[in-house]
């Protein structure tokens, strides 16, 4: 089973010989991939689509893993019970409905040892939201696909009390900026292009709603610019 490099990113960082949740499985290849690799040591497959769960289930027969891949018609984690699986793997949703479907059902994250997620939008938030519920993130990783910056991160139940974090790590990671990971150098570095040429456009034509969106626009690029720092080989933190 081949994965595209954003779905080989986040199997990367599941820990293996877990019982796995794949939410919104769609075709079921990560669910796949994770037998074939020995990931994982039994998986169910959830969508809220009859017609991509069918073709979930199609393939699973395909590679010989129907013992160990069980579907399930599921909106969320509607149709999981509390204490069947270690691991809920969520990729390619938006980051307000993964914290939706966390939320929709507390009894079952309760007995979760871990999550991995690949929000597509609210990064920032979903990191915040993760550690709200009781995990501590303990790895992220970057890449860029088509064009596109991907994050994924793995986080880990924890009963130790959290301190707040700094905001540059909800915004940008801790574990990629400790790390430098090299795709976060890049994100940086476009984002701080793209906030001077916004800036810059806001100069040129002075209103009293443009000030205000300049305010918070230089508020993010002094992010970006600490961010930045991390990469300086001098620098500690």
């Amino acid at each position: 089973m081949q994965l595209s490099k954003r779905l080989q990113a986040v199997v990367e960082l599941v820990t293996k010989g877990k019982r796995v949740a794949d939410v919104g499985c769609d075709h079921a290849y990560i669910s796949i991939y994770m037998m074939e690799h020995q990931i994982a040591n039994r998986v169910i497959a959830m969508d809220i689509n009859k017609g991509p769960l069918e073709r979930a289930a199609a393939n699973i027969e395909k590679y010989g893993y129907k013992e160990q891949i069980e579907t399930r018609l599921s909106d969320g984690l509607e149709a999981l019970n509390p204490g069947e699986v270690d691991t809920v793997l969520i990729a390619g949703m938006g980051g307000p409905l993964m914290q939706k479907i966390l939320l929709g059902k507390k009894n079952v994250i309760e007995q979760v040892d871990e999550l991995v997620l690949q929000p597509q939008s609210e990064v920032r938030d979903t990191r915040v939201f993760v550690e709200q519920l009781g995990f501590q993130i303990i790895q992220e990783d970057m890449l860029i696909e088509d064009g596109k910056f991907y994050v994924m991160l793995k986080a880990r139940r924890t009963t130790e009390p959290l301190s707040q974090k700094k905001e540059i790590y909800n915004l940008y990671g801790e574990y990629l900026l400790v790390n430098r990971h090299p795709v976060l150098k890049s994100y940086l570095e476009k984002e701080k292009r793209q906030i001077e040429t916004i800036i810059e456009k806001l100069k040129q034509t002075p209103s009293e709603k443009g000030r205000k969106k300049q305010k918070e626009l230089e508020e993010d690029m002094a992010y970006c610019k600490e961010a930045l720092t991390y990469y300086e080989s001098s620098t500690n933190h």
